[in-house]
């Protein structure tokens, strides 16, 4: 589970995200960062998305949301700034279809690969 410092919740903050269209693509996963931030103590919030057009089932959604929580929290415990995480307000990261028969290895490789290709 993520820590509760880093979840984003906001209604209006997913929308300020989504608005900027600051977008980074792969097969699997989409990613959407939020603003640059000016301050450096402020935690980066994240969130993660999988709709229901991604799988009707919820336990295959929740299954998804874990893989991509556990793939950002060992990130965010690595404490290094390759990924320039921190270097944002808000970054939401949502499923899409080909990401169901993905295991854990391939969406963490994806997540990593976005993050340094959004650079």
């Amino acid at each position: 589970m993520l820590q509760k410092q880093y979840r984003l919740k906001k209604y209006s903050a997913f929308i300020a995200t989504y608005k900027l269209n600051n977008v980074a693509s792969d097969i699997n996963i989409c990613i959407y960062f939020g603003k640059e931030k000016n301050q450096t103590d402020i935690p980066t919030k994240i969130a993660f998305v999988v709709s229901k057009k991604v799988h009707k089932r919820a336990v295959v959604r929740n299954y998804i949301k874990r893989l991509m929580r556990e793939s950002f929290r060992q990130i965010l415990k690595e404490n290094n700034n390759i990924y320039n995480i921190h270097k944002y307000i808000s970054i939401i990261c949502t499923a899409k279809t080909a990401s169901i028969n993905a295991d854990f290895t391939v969406i963490d490789n994806s997540i990593r690969t976005l993050l340094l290709k959004h650079q």
